[in-house]
């Protein structure tokens, strides 16, 4: 099939993208959307790594900041302005990530540190869920429990705990809702 606007069928050549500007570092412009990845995957991927403490949850969300950020990025934009949008835009994807799995909106996001190997970056969510489990009556860490941590559906989650799946999804809302407080030190 011819390309649009092609009339000889010959494929165009994809044009070259040339970000205008430098970074604060001295860096020369951006060459290409690859460069702008390669140069920026590595922070975008910590900093969501540092705030979900799961490498699949981060990959795939540093995959969407990217995504999401293709379009409207300006194609003058300095790398300095490259790396404040792509920031803006993982903190508007984590924000979504959260509402939709835990209902928890997060409206900051701090700077995480983007030195060394992506695979040396360590998170505290493990040990923050679990301080935050233990602090929940037996109920209400259970349903996190199979939902969150074994991937069981509300409906399997219901049968194992032996309520109704009503029930169980306002045992899940109730207790989404306490670990949110309980991790905002505002309950006990």
């Amino acid at each position: 099939m011819p390309a649009q606007g092609d009339p000889g069928g010959e494929p165009r050549p994809r044009p070259e993208l040339h970000l205008v500007g430098a970074s604060d570092s001295g860096q020369a412009p951006y060459a290409s959307w690859e460069a702008v990845y390669e140069d920026n995957v590595t922070w975008v991927y910590r900093l969501l790594f540092a705030r979900l403490g799961s490498r699949a949850d981060a990959e795939d969300l540093t995959s969407e900041v990217f995504l999401a950020a293709l379009r409207p990025l300006r194609l003058t934009a300095s790398a300095a302005e490259v790396r404040a949008y792509l920031r803006a835009t993982a903190r508007t994807v984590l924000a979504a990530h959260w509402r939709a799995t835990m209902g928890r909106e997060i409206t900051t996001i701090d700077d995480v540190e983007a030195t060394g190997d992506p695979d040396d970056a360590v998170s505290t969510a493990p040990e923050r869920v679990a301080t935050v489990l233990e602090s929940l009556p037996p109920q209400y860490r259970r349903v996190l429990e199979l939902r969150f941590l074994e991937g069981r559906s509300i409906r399997e989650s219901a049968a194992d705990m032996g309520v109704s799946i009503a029930n169980a999804k306002v045992l899940q809302h109730r207790a989404l809702r306490l670990a949110a407080q309980i991790n905002e030190g505002g309950h006990r």
